[in-house]
């Protein structure tokens, strides 16, 4: 592995370059502003410079000389002054991971991104809310990136640094404390990468070596990474392990694998997490409805964002964008359910008609990952606004106690659980030329929205540079006690509970035990094993619909519009039978 590498004996320092003939090491003061001193490093050949320093140790500040010019290490492991500032030397760690991790069909997953989950945005505020988590009945928190990336603020999806920890969120040791704290109360954490591209800014791997990155492919980012090229798959490879060994992290999340023209190296990512002990598991985002990420690629579970788009349209409407290519009825919602997925090689308008999809087939249906928010649905719309916000509380109640009933892994977003109130806005912290494009482009991206059709509309869109924007995304924890919070709230935890205590829930659902069925504006859905069943029946109409309960049958959980014999409007209720 490249850069710094602390040891009893000293510091090693390793650099690749094809663009400098002389390398050296220029250490810093404790501040990171006072040179100190700066020391030759040796050519091994074939690009590579080294050289092994018995007086720098950990805690030493440093940047890389190529020629004269001092340049940030892309293989950092910290960055305490930002991606632009001198790397601090930190020492190599052994971080156990959770020693039983749940069974596939038991992860429910929690996205949360560290600097607006608290007040604070911290990894050690975070600890301070894991009890909680727990409490509601997650099995898992998935961590927004927190790779090195620039300014003060951001989602982290363009991050710069793989190895280095994003330093306002604290220390590397933090996020340490914070997965052993998580592991001590049984919750395994997901840790979302980004490999498919670097960000426009602090990105300095291509000043060592211009073959990190290829011409042949762009990505909607920029110049794609060339994982061909021997030390750009080191690099990402190098990163997996680190992430998995050094910091305990029980699975990863790979953002916008679609992105990755090289399907040999997810493969390679794949096999790697499998090969830990105990194995970690790896999970795609991936649009185009593939199945063969799981089966080929080696993914445990994929993105099907589908099943969001379809509750989406049929509660709320709304047809702008690629919510156009989707029906807003129930008949369109049961068919997703009963397939997997909306498109399986139909054409599909937002990829101008081409065919998106293949059938899910033989996937498990805890190999799909299905949610109802997460910060990509919410952060994408112009005003942040969560879908609690865009319904009536009873029917953002049905579609949660819908996600929760499906035999799929559910994925909640910070602060879904309670409907919380605060949005979350798309936010950054980009100097000069960049910054001011990000301003413009966030608005103009929605010119062609019917709501911000209008210039005065869209001068409404909160600029994602001001602090305020970021500040207004931080979750209110106080809430929660009063209404309708408390009230969304003891849904989520009344259906976790079922979903992990009930003999029918708790267990995963093969293909042949799901029966979706669309009754006008009525969905049905039953989940059988072996005796037993359960059935959800929920009403997305406009008037009050009866509903047959047989003999024996009593209802597991209901929201307040059902009655015993009828539900109302956006009312819904789960029937068990033996």
């Amino acid at each position: 592995m490249l850069g710094a590498r602390a040891t009893a004996d000293g510091t090693t320092f390793s650099v690749f370059t094809t663009t400098a003939k002389a390398v050296s090491v220029r250490l810093f003061d404790r501040a990171g502003s006072r040179v100190l001193r700066t020391l030759p490093l040796s050519s091994r050949g074939d690009g590579l410079f080294e050289a092994t320093f018995a007086d720098v140790h950990a805690g030493a500040h440093y940047k890389i000389v190529l020629d004269g010019d001092e340049v940030p290490d892309p293989y950092a492991r910290f960055l305490p002054f930002g991606v632009h500032g001198p790397a601090r030397v930190v020492a190599a760690v052994r971080e156990p991971a959770l020693a039983e991790p749940p069974p596939l069909d038991r992860w429910v997953l929690y996205e949360l991104h560290v600097g607006t989950f608290t007040e604070e945005g911290t990894y050690l505020a975070a600890i301070e809310r894991l009890d909680d988590l727990a409490a509601l009945g997650v099995t898992a928190i998935e961590l927004l990136p927190v790779h090195a990336f620039p300014g003060a603020r951001g989602w982290g999806y363009d991050g710069v640094a793989l190895h280095a920890p994003y330093a306002p969120y604290g220390e590397p040791d933090d996020l340490r404390a914070l997965v052993r704290a998580a592991h001590a109360r049984g919750l395994a954490v997901v840790l979302d990468v980004v490999f498919n591209h670097f960000g426009p800014s602090g990105n300095y791997l291509a000043r060592y070596a211009p073959s990190y990155f290829t011409e042949e492919r762009d990505t909607p980012w920029g110049q794609g990474p060339a994982f061909a090229e021997p030390h750009m798959r080191a690099l990402v490879t190098d990163n997996v392990a680190y992430w998995l060994d050094e910091f305990g992290i029980d699975a990863l999340r790979l953002d916008a694998t679609h992105e990755i023209h090289d399907p040999s190296i997810l493969r390679e990512i794949a096999e790697l997490a499998h090969g830990r002990e105990p194995p970690r598991r790896v999970f795609f985002e991936d649009e185009r409805n593939d199945p063969s990420v799981v089966e080929d690629l080696g993914a445990d579970a994929v993105w099907a964002d589908d099943l969001h788009h379809q509750i989406h349209v049929l509660l709320t409407g709304e047809r702008d964008g690629y919510y156009a290519a989707y029906e807003p009825t129930v008949a369109a919602l049961a068919r997703c359910i009963r397939e997997g997925w909306t498109y399986s090689g139909q054409p599909y308008a937002p990829w101008k008609g081409r065919p998106r999809g293949r059938p899910a087939g033989e996937l498990r249906y805890e190999q799909l990952v299905t949610c109802i928010q997460n910060h990509d649905q919410v952060g994408n719309r112009a005003l942040g606004t969560r879908l609690s916000a865009l319904v009536e509380p009873e029917a953002f109640c049905a579609a949660v106690v819908l996600l929760l009933f499906l035999p799929t892994t559910p994925l909640l977003f910070m602060g879904q659980e309670w409907g919380a109130s605060s949005p979350f806005l798309f936010f950054s912290d980009h100097e000069g030329e960049i910054g001011a494009n990000v301003s413009k482009g966030r608005r103009d991206e929605f010119a062609a929205f019917a709501a911000f059709a209008d210039p005065d509309a869209r001068a409404r869109i909160p600029d994602p540079q001001s602090p305020s924007t970021f500040e207004a995304s931080k979750l209110r924890w106080a809430e929660r006690s009063i209404e309708p919070h408390a009230s969304i709230l003891e849904v989520h935890r009344a259906m976790l509970d079922l979903r992990r205590r009930d003999a029918v829930l708790s267990q995963p659902c093969e293909r042949g035990e799901l029966v979706v069925e669309a009754h006008g504006d009525v969905l049905e859905v039953i989940r059988r094993r072996d005796a037993a069943e359960r059935r959800l029946v929920a009403n997305f109409g406009r008037a009050p619909t009866a509903v047959e309960v047989p003999a024996g049958a009593r209802a597991l959980h209901a929201t307040p519009g059902w009655n015993g014999r009828a539900l109302r409007p956006k009312a819904v209720v789960v029937l068990a039978r033996a």
